[in-house]
This record gives structure tokens, C-alpha cells and sequence, in this order.
């Protein structure tokens, strides 16, 4: 359980602020005290006592000055006042207008006098049409507030306002209550360090063509967007795709395999769990050459001289000794033997396989399935799932024994390891 926070909820006006009451009911559930602030045009969508009652607060809207709290019978200004009473300032459903106001530092209402005027974390639950959350002005305005640090929880795909299904819903209550508590560090990883691989590596043959893989990334991503949302500080080390930096992560971006050994040898030190999630190629042209390999010249594949690649996991635990380790295995047969065979050789404390010859959990699709080897208890296997999901069930097993080991670290009878 998280420390109770205060959140100051502000909900702008889009069909997604219904949502708002279960955000509250939520929040209220986990110990959080609530004080919500509604735009002008949020009240057209969910009723003010509503939330009061919810909240259990009175709601702010317009009024600037209030009786001081603080101060006895002296005014202030309660967009201060709300500011310094708040940990953490949610908006959800933030519309692309809100969005950019916040963007551009405007303060035209009490919701985003308040936001200029909070100096602690911010998360956001985007609600829009995919044709306005596709615009370059919106991105452009995401982009802003994630390089000052908002966290952004979605938005997601799926059924819009319109009866149209596409990007821009807004992430389900339950994905905003772990996006606030992880932005306030109080998560069950707070004081954590993740470190996550994610993506191919690209290895290249000539200045046009790379041997790779049809690794897309989005498991390591997903891992490393459940350690953010569990409060730890995460570092991703990701090779060459196209995927959305999750909120609260640091992005390392890397293309070949010796680029992202340098990474993860400089990174892992400092972690406490390191997630080799991502999918190495086991080898490289000795020779890349100058420049195109032309057809004509006679020069098949097979003449392409190959070298191995650096096995990254197999020499973490004298890079970080202290870290849990945990490595992944993609296999097409025989993937019990070839997985506790590999948890050994690479002494790792977690090997996750699959068998990506199913073409229903193969690499692009946004589903996986794994048997979990672990060098303490038997495997344990999640069955088919959304990787989002299955990150989250991954993470229990994770936390658990990071928990595990820190006990026995403290405990008095612990000696040296």
C-alpha cells in the first residue's frame, strides 16, 4: 500500500470526465485525500456536487479568493493555497486544450492558475479524437510537457465518443491511480532502480543494410512503463523501434549490440533489477562494408564473413552483483530444456521464455505467453494475455523477491554476501 497522498484532481471538459467520479471513488479507496477543480466547460459533463460528495471537499472552480486557512480570518489567494495543499496535480480527461494551455504556461482559469503555480509532480490522462491527439500541435505540446517531466498516463486505443475506435481514449481509472502514486514515488518500488532492454539490435552488413531481428519491442516496453507505474526509477535501453516513450522513464536509445552493452555496463551498477528484455543478435559482419554491396559484384551472403556478438546477461553479475537479474529467451522448440539451461549458463535469477514459433505471440503480436524459470521455486507460467498484463504479473514476481533479498539483507542475522 502507498502512502496517502493529496491529489488535486482537475477535470476539463470532455465526454471522458464522467470518468472522474470512479478516478475520485479510487483515489479515496487507496487512503488519498481528493480536492478536485472543474474548467468552465467540465461542468457540462459531470456535476460539481458529484464530486463533493465523493471527495468529500468542496470543489474549486472560479472563485479566486478564499477565507485563509492558514492565515486565520486573512484572504489568499486560493489557487496558492490549492498549490501548496496538493502532492501531486492530476488532470483527467486533460483535452488537447488544456493540454496546450498548459503547454504554453497560459493561467486563464483557477485549474491552471493552480498548475502554474505547483512546483510538485504533474500526471495527465490525455482524452481527445485520434485525428486531434494525431495533430502536430498536440504532439508538439505532449512533447513539451513530458520534457519538463509530466507523466503521462495514455491515452489508449479504443472506442471514442464518436463510435469510432482509434488512439485517444482515455486510460481506465485504475492505469491514473498507479500513474499519480508512481509520480509521487510512492509506489511499491519507490527508491528502486530498473534497469529494462527493449527492441532488436541492428548489426550492419554495409551503409544501407543490417542483419536484425523481428523483435518489436513492445514487452520490454510495457515492463519498463509497470516498473514507472510501481514507483522506481527506470532507465530503457532500447533498440531501434518506433514505440512512445513511457511516462516516468529515461529512454537510452542504441542500435547495434556493442552499443548497447556500453549502455546497460554503464547503467546496471545502480540498479537494483535489470530486465534484459530485449532481443540481441547473437552475431555480426566482421567487416561492414564501405559502401553498397552491389548484386552485380558477386558478393552472396554466404560470403559474409560473421562474428559472435557480446552475450550481455551472461556477464551482468559481475557487472551487477547485487541486482536481480532476469533474462529472456525466445525459442521455437524444446523450450524447457533450452530455458533451464540458459537460467544456468547465464546466472541469471529469472529466465522468461516463449515460443514465438505460434504465430499468436509472436514478436509483433500485442499478446504473449511465457513459462517463468526462477533459480529458487519451481516455473510458473502465465498463460496468453496483453503484454501490459503480463508485465504487471511479471512485476509481482519481481518485487517479491527484490523484497525478499532486502529482507535478508537487513535482517540481523545476515551476513556479508
Amino acid at each position: 500500500m502507498s502512502r496517502p497522498l493529496r491529489v488535486l484532481l482537475g477535470v476539463s471538459g470532455g465526454i471522458a470526465a464522467y470518468k472522474s467520479a470512479e478516478l475520485v471513488r479510487r483515489l479515496r479507496a487507496r487512503g488519498h485525500e481528493v480536492r478536485c477543480a472543474l474548467t468552465r466547460s467540465a461542468v457540462a459533463f459531470v456535476a460539481p456536487l458529484t464530486l463533493e460528495v465523493l471527495s468529500g471537499r468542496p470543489v474549486d472552480q472560479e472563485e479566486y479568493l478564499v477565507p485563509g486557512v492558514a492565515h486565520g480570518p486573512e484572504i489568499e489567494e486560493a489557487h496558492i493555497a490549492a498549490a501548496a495543499w496538493a502532492e501531486v496535480l492530476c488532470v483527467a480527461p486533460a483535452t488537447a486544450h488544456v493540454l496546450a494551455r498548459l503547454a504554453l504556461g497560459l493561467a486563464d482559469d483557477f485549474l491552471t492558475t493552480t498548475a502554474l503555480a505547483f512546483t510538485g509532480p504533474v500526471v495527465v490522462a490525455p482524452a481527445m479524437h485520434s485525428a486531434m491527439w494525431e495533430k502536430p500541435a498536440t504532439q508538439q505540446h505532449a512533447g513539451t510537457l513530458k520534457g519538463r517531466g509530466v507523466w503521462f498516463a495514455g491515452p489508449v486505443e479504443g472506442p471514442l465518443a464518436s463510435g469510432e475506435v482509434g488512439m485517444g481514449r482515455m486510460a481506465e481509472p485504475e492505469t491514473i491511480v498507479a500513474a499519480v502514486e508512481a509520480a509521487a514515488g510512492s509506489g511499491p518500488l519507490a527508491g528502486r532502480t530498473v534497469l529494462v532492454t527493449a527492441g532488436p539490435t541492428h548489426e550492419p552488413l554495409d551503409p544501407v543494410r543490417f542483419l536484425g531481428n523481428r523483435s518489436s519491442g513492445r514487452m520490454g516496453f510495457a515492463l519498463a512503463a509497470e516498473a514507472a507505474r510501481r514507483g522506481a526509477r527506470v532507465v530503457l535501453i532500447a533498440g531501434p523501434v518506433a514505440l512512445a516513450t513511457p511516462s516516468g522513464v529515461t529512454r537510452i536509445d542504441v542500435v547495434t549490440a556493442r552499443e548497447m552493452e556500453r549502455a546497460v555496463h554503464e547503467h546496471a551498477p545502480a540498479a537494483d533489477l535489470v530486465v534484459m528484455a530485449a532481443a540481441v543478435a547473437d552475431f555480426r559482419p566482421r567487416r561492414v562494408a564501405a559502401g553498397k554491396i552491389k548484386k552485380e559484384e558477386g558478393l552472396p551472403p554466404a560470403d559474409i564473413e560473421m562474428e559472435e556478438n557480446p552475450d550481455i546477461l551472461a556477464g551482468l553479475r559481475a557487472v551487477a552483483p547485487r541486482a536481480v537479474l532476469v533474462g529472456f529467451a525466445a525459442e521455437t522448440e524444446d523450450l524447457d530444456r533450452h530455458a533451464r539451461a540458459k537460467l544456468e549458463r547465464k546466472d541469471a535469477d529469472f529466465l522468461v521464455a516463449n515460443d514465438v514459433s505460434r504465430r499468436d505471440i509472436a514478436f509483433e503480436s500485442g499478446d504473449n505467453e511465457v513459462t517463468v524459470f526462477r533459480r529458487q521455486g519451481e516455473p510458473v507460467f502465465f498463460s496468453r494475455r496483453p503484454k501490459p498484463e503480463l508485465a504487471a504479473s511479471l512485476f509481482d514476481l519481481f518485487t517479491a523477491t527484490l523484497s525478499d533479498r532486502a529482507d535478508r539483507e537487513t535482517s540481523p542475522a545476515a551476513g556479508p554476501r
